[in-house]
């Protein structure tokens, strides 16, 4: 059976719909940076996912072909995420879209090193006649972070967020967005299949 990051690491990818403090372990991943408002049709976010899946894939599939990857073992792709955040503001202001900066990615198995991810990178640029030199391999060591399982949609996560900010002050913690520690968001849920009120996000806030 195909190792599935959700089931086996439920403490990161399943949290309560109450915020709880977790501390998560440095990881690697396919990523690729860009700004803009998310909803924008055909825009560079949009773009991004599409990118980051098709690596994500050319590594699964690697099975198949002559490019055997030592250690390799058969996995359930992770489900997408991102960081984000907007110059000059603390958190997140959801009026402002087009200010967001962003940085979408995909957790990589442990198997893949740099020099593995740098193959997948070519050989997806081979097979799909597409310029993949916007991903990168990114190793990102998040620490100490209050998260919670936000229900509905994603402009409705403010809420989520202030119960987050005040469970953090109760247990003696600050948010701390600084010094590359971002908003972080966890995708459960395809919007494009899934109606509003049902999307699951994991929602991530660093904190000290």
């Amino acid at each position: 059976m195909a190792f599935d990051y959700k089931k086996e690491y439920k403490e990161f990818y399943l949290p309560k719909s109450r915020p709880g403090l977790v501390t998560i372990p440095p990881m690697n991943f396919a990523a690729v940076r860009g700004r803009g408002n998310p909803n924008e049709e055909g825009g560079t976010y949009k773009q991004s996912i599409g990118l980051l899946y098709g690596i994500a894939f050319t590594i699964k599939m690697s099975k198949l072909g002559a490019h055997q990857m030592e250690g390799y073992f058969d996995y359930v792709v992770p489900p997408l995420e991102g960081l984000w955040w907007q110059d000059g503001i603390k958190g997140i202001d959801y009026t402002r879209k087009e200010d967001f900066q962003w940085i979408s990615m995909i957790r990589l198995p442990e198997f893949v090193t740099r020099e593995e991810f740098k193959w997948a990178v070519d050989k997806a640029a081979e097979k799909k006649k597409t310029d993949f030199s916007k991903v990168e391999f990114l190793s990102y060591d998040e620490g100490l972070c209050v998260q919670c399982m936000h229900l509905g949609p994603y402009d409705n996560e403010p809420a989520t967020i202030e119960s987050m900010d005040a469970y953090a002050r109760e247990q003696g913690y600050l948010p701390d967005m600084d010094g590359g520690r971002y908003h972080h968001e966890i995708y459960l849920s395809d919007a494009r299949k899934c109606k509003a009120e049902n999307l699951r996000t994991v929602i991530r806030h660093p904190v000290k």
